[in-house]
């Protein structure tokens, strides 16, 4: 040991902690080549508590504030040594500081989906994720259960297992919840405020309180999202037979700009067009061009009338096929009452329930 390092041994009598980090929990008050002097000034800073620890157990506990180390201040450490009448000479002890202030900010998340049984959607698989905050409560008991001896303890050591404990009572009240899925989202506030209350007694145990908990987000897989989405579609188009027809749109529109190009995507283009003006406007779609007998010339006669039908499925045109068919489509349920249909002679295509000729078809299935 050099001069310097012996005086400044002996002249050295202020214990603090000066915390320029923000994840450190606990500092353990290291002087390997001096003692603690009698009178020796203990500074705690706001935000702090220092305990000391005899050979294993909790002594004394010191709140903020200016404290001088005397047996009068340190009556349980007093007793675990056997000062009766007070002590002269230097001494060793553990001196822990505990940080008391909130550790924000700390991220959680299911690593897996949490099965639940909603009302309206059945069984479901949920993921979530937000955040937490928390800080030391009972510095004795953190330091009994968590710290141990280790010389400095950052949160990051204890946040997998405070992680754990947020996600575990996240999935219970997810699965116990009798809000349905497809509201949860208004209902953040009060699921953030269930989780909290159930995992408290869990970070009470080490001497944490948690202070916050914010639920950032309750996500549905994506299948179930894509399902949804279209459910809202068909709502927002006014019903199934309007969303087939802007599916129809869409469908040509996309035909139309396929570089396979050409006149094909210049009559696709067309085509799409007209379709969506008929769309936009209320109108049914594309109407299968009726033959007239000035198409043909020469030695072929003219078409014999015809009393069939064409039909529209998910916006394709099928058929011809004659009524009795039609008939047999109706029983089957292929085609509806909105389903619309077209021969020769119609102006434009309607739907099959409003054509007195079809009509009874409907009501024979119906009896």
């Amino acid at each position: 040991m050099t001069m310097r390092e012996f005086l400044a041994g002996e002249f050295i009598d202020i214990i603090e902690w000066l915390d320029e980090t923000n994840d450190t929990m606990v500092w353990r008050f290291a002087r390997p080549q001096n003692e603690i002097k009698n009178g020796a000034q203990l500074i705690v800073r706001p935000g702090q508590v220092a305990v000391f620890v005899e050979q294993g157990d909790i002594a004394d506990v010191f709140e903020p504030g200016r404290h001088e180390l005397t047996t009068m201040n340190l009556p349980v450490l007093s007793k675990l040594r056997g000062w009766k009448y007070g002590f002269e000479s230097p001494f060793k002890a553990e001196i822990v500081f505990v940080s008391t202030k909130q550790f924000v900010n700390q991220k959680w998340g299911t690593s897996n989906p949490v099965i639940v049984q909603d009302s309206k959607l059945g069984t479901l698989r949920l993921r979530a994720f937000g955040t937490y905050a928390l800080r030391v409560d009972d510095a004795p008991q953190f330091v009994r259960e968590l710290a141990g001896t280790n010389s400095v303890f950052i949160v990051d050591q204890v946040a997998d297992q405070l992680r754990d404990l947020v996600v575990s009572n996240v999935s219970t009240c997810l699965a116990d919840g009798n809000v349905p899925v497809t509201e949860l989202s208004a209902k953040y506030r009060e699921l953030s405020a269930r989780v909290l209350e159930r995992a408290t007694p869990s970070f009470t145990q080490y001497g944490l309180e948690l202070t916050q908990l914010i639920v950032e987000n309750v996500s549905l897989p994506p299948e179930v999202e894509a399902a949804i989405d279209q459910q809202a579609r068909v709502n927002v188009a006014g019903g199934l037979d309007r969303y087939t027809q802007v599916q129809s749109a869409d469908a040509l529109r996309d035909a139309a700009r396929n570089p396979g190009g050409g006149a094909a995507a210049g009559v696709g283009l067309g085509m799409g067009a007209a379709v969506a003006q008929r769309v936009m406007t209320n109108q049914p779609a594309y109407a299968p061009p009726a033959p007239s007998a000035e198409s043909y010339s020469g030695d072929e006669p003219p078409p014999l009338p015809q009393d069939k039908w064409y039909y529209a499925v998910a916006g394709e045109r099928r058929g011809p096929v004659p009524a009795a068919a039609l008939s047999e489509l109706v029983t089957a349920g292929t085609v509806t009452e909105g389903t619309l249909v077209w021969k020769r002679g119609m102006k434009d295509w309607a739907h099959a329930a409003t054509l007195a000729e079809l009509a009874p078809m409907f009501s024979a299935r119906k009896g």
